[in-house]
């Protein structure tokens, strides 16, 4: 039995969606539904509708604002039946299975629970007697209305009825080319669809042979008629169909038209013969199957019966059908597609899985990193926030990866943010999303990192930097509270794991009331360190040819290993980088190596001091030992390396391993100057 959804939005009843069983229709906001309904109210994927055992069922897929039928609130299945309305925001779905009850009265109070079937009343425009609804037909006189004509069913949309013998022919082809024209929709394959359209043209033209013939997928240039291939065939009379003659197939290709053959004695592929073995004339129809101006392949029909022959009212309809193939076979192809594309990019998505769950784990096997690795396993099933505290390059965001992709939310999203690298406000958009229009610059909306990162894995990088505004809405929304987009009303609810961290020192940044303690408890539920390179030296060599490697593949050179004396340096060297300071190294290594070993002289190294020796830089010239506080060291060890660098603060901040921003607070916070005015004006870069 057919099925229907006459759907209204406002007051206007504004289109007819066919419901096909075995088919899952499924309404919501975003574009990938059959059925868009673009209102904010309405949830992304919000209800689907399909037949299961004979009936139509509509399931709410938890929708944010529900699902009414008439006043009654759908949670999970209902079964529709014809009349129920569907209200889902400002738009109705009426559910039928006859045509003529898709134009009820005015809905009113939100929609009916059942439309109002059989009453005469129309809804500010009348249905003519060939069931075509029209605007013109508004009422806007004050006259009372008057029904005209009734249809219970329309009977274009039902075959054989009895009523089809009043109806001159042109409306019965009319009405048959409406019913095939559905049916041709439903079909999944371009076999499926031909074998349909001979069906169709055999009930309706005076043909008893014919075909459907496609150029090749792929072919370019002229197509030669000998290379058409046959999709489907079907004789009533004949044991076997024969393609057009050559001379007929190549003026339809040409001119793209649709032609009626007569005269054609001496073809004998269209021609029959009489109990004496003589031919007669018959008459072919051959119509293009047309995309874009373009022929795709030819319906071919024609009669072996002297009694039959089509005519132009057959050749009129075997265009029609011809054209609706065409469509039908567009659609076909884009589906198929559309398929293809989805099924590359979920390919696409698991080998970018695998790489990243590949970039997560973490390479070295001394029993410091083996510690590091125990704690991840420990923390990463449960949902516990995490704070990663360790020097800069140390591979924190590596660790938290390595987290998210151990934890039952690998398969969501894993967001990455620094916090350092943004102004104030602009954090608060990264992090809350805005609205359009909530600030200069904001045309379009935006969603943040909190949504994005939706059951799946939220890290913050260098949290210590986030301000003391920004602090206490993040600490809100880590307690569970919803929130709200940058100039946006709508609450917001997220489920997000975080991980945070830093290579600051956050309880100094409490007692300096920088930090908030309450959020620095908050984040400080599970607490990993990640030590330097230098505290792990057994792992120097093995990362170093894990680069090596790596760096290899992706330059193409061939370099086999490093020589004693560079094995040698590197265990000796401090690493004040770290790791993002060897695997810099190493890159730099490969790419000008001058032979097949990496040598001492490749090698390049720093002479930048580690964090941990900065106090004893601080006091290596005095020639006695002079107690002094760790507020003092930092202090001279500042002052001196600004002096070194002639007060270059970006230069400085990065021999201290140190944010800018940083430098800029500790050089108020202890006062330094510049011994004279000219080295105060140099402080740029």
């Amino acid at each position: 039995m057919l099925a229907y959804l006459v759907i209204r939005e406002g007051t206007k009843w504004t289109d007819v969606y066919r419901l096909v069983p075995g088919r899952t229709v499924t309404v919501g906001r975003a574009a990938t539904n059959q059925i868009v309904i673009k209102d904010e109210r309405c949830s992304r994927n919000h209800v689907e509708i399909f037949q299961t055992r004979g009936v139509w069922t509509l399931r709410d897929l938890d929708s944010r604002n529900g699902t009414f039928v008439g006043e009654r609130q759908i949670r999970g299945d209902y079964t529709l039946s014809a009349g129920d309305v569907i209200r889902i925001a400002q738009t109705h779905l009426a559910f039928v299975q006859d045509l003529s009850q898709a134009f009820p009265d005015h809905v009113a109070g939100g929609g009916p629970d059942r439309l109002p079937i059989g009453e005469e009343t129309v809804a500010g425009a009348l249905v003519s007697e060939t069931g075509e609804f029209s605007d013109s037909n508004v009422l806007t006189s004050h006259e009372p209305t008057t029904i005209t004509h009734r249809r219970n069913q329309t009977r274009f949309l039902v075959p054989g009825g009895s009523g089809e013998v009043a109806v001159p022919r042109l409306g019965q082809a009319a009405a048959k080319l409406c019913r095939l024209a559905f049916e041709l929709a439903s079909e999944p394959d371009a076999s499926a669809v031909s074998h349909l359209a001979l069906n169709g043209l055999f009930e309706s033209t005076n043909i008893d042979a014919g075909a459907v013939l496609l150029i090749p997928r792929g072919h370019e240039g002229e197509v030669n008629p000998s290379e058409l291939q046959v999709v489907a065939s079907r004789t009533d009379r004949e044991p076997s169909y024969h393609r057009p003659s050559s001379f007929l197939a190549a003026t339809v290709l040409r001119d793209g038209e649709a032609v009626l053959a007569r005269n054609i004695e001496g073809d004998s592929q269209l021609a029959s013969k009489d109990s004496k073995g003589e031919w007669h004339a018959t008459a072919a129809i051959c119509a293009p199957i047309r995309q874009d101006r373009k022929v795709i392949g030819l319906i071919h029909g024609y009669s072996t019966s002297p009694d039959r022959s089509p005519d132009p009212d057959d050749l009129e309809f075997t265009l029609a059908v011809a054209d609706n193939v065409a469509l039908a076979l567009r659609n076909l192809a884009k589906q198929q597609e559309l398929a293809e594309n989805l099924n590359q990019t979920r390919s696409e998505i698991q080998q970018l899985r695998k790489q990243l769950g590949a970039e997560s784990e973490l390479v070295g096997s001394g029993p410091v990193l083996a510690a590091v690795q125990q704690q991840i396993a420990r923390a990463a099933p449960s949902r516990a926030t995490v704070l990663i505290r360790g020097e800069s390059g140390v591979g924190k965001e590596l660790v938290a990866r390595a987290m998210h992709y151990a934890s039952p939310r690998k398969k969501g999203p894993f967001v990455c943010l620094n916090c350092a690298a943004l102004t104030e406000t602009l954090l608060e958009s990264e992090l809350f999303g805005h609205e359009r229009g909530a600030f200069t610059g904001a045309t379009d909306r935006k969603i943040g990192k909190f949504e994005a990162g939706h059951q799946g894995t939220l890290m913050l990088d260098e949290i210590g930097e986030m301000s003391p505004s920004i602090q206490a809405k993040f600490l809100r929304v880590l307690e569970g509270h919803a929130f709200e987009r940058v100039g946006g009303s709508q609450q917001i609810k997220v489920d997000v794991r975080v991980i945070a961290a830093t290579n600051r020192d956050l309880e100094k940044a409490v007692a300096e009331n920088l930090f908030r303690r309450d959020l620095y408890f908050r984040l400080r539920v599970v607490e990993i360190f990640v030590p330097p390179l230098r505290k792990r030296p057994e792992d120097i060599l093995e990362l170093a040819n894990y680069f090596l490697e790596r760096f290899n593949i992706e330059t193409g050179r061939k370099i086999r290993g490093f020589t004693p004396e560079a094995l040698f340096r590197m265990q000796q060297y401090r690493w004040p980088g770290n790791v993002r300071e060897l695997k810099n190294v190493i890159e730099r290594a490969v790419v000008l190596a001058r032979t097949d070993f990496i040598e001492t002289d490749d090698l390049n190294l720093s002479s930048i001091a580690a964090a941990s020796d900065s106090a004893e830089l601080a006091t290596a010239p005095k020639s006695t030992f002079e107690p002094l506080s760790l507020e003092e060291i930092e202090r001279r060890h500042i002052h001196a390396t600004l002096k070194a660098t002639g007060w270059n603060k970006s230069r400085t901040a990065a021999i201290l391993g140190v944010e800018r921003s940083t430098l800029d607070r500790k050089i108020k916070r202890y006062e330094l100057q510049p011994p004279n005015s000219r080295e105060a004006e140099w402080t740029g870069d």
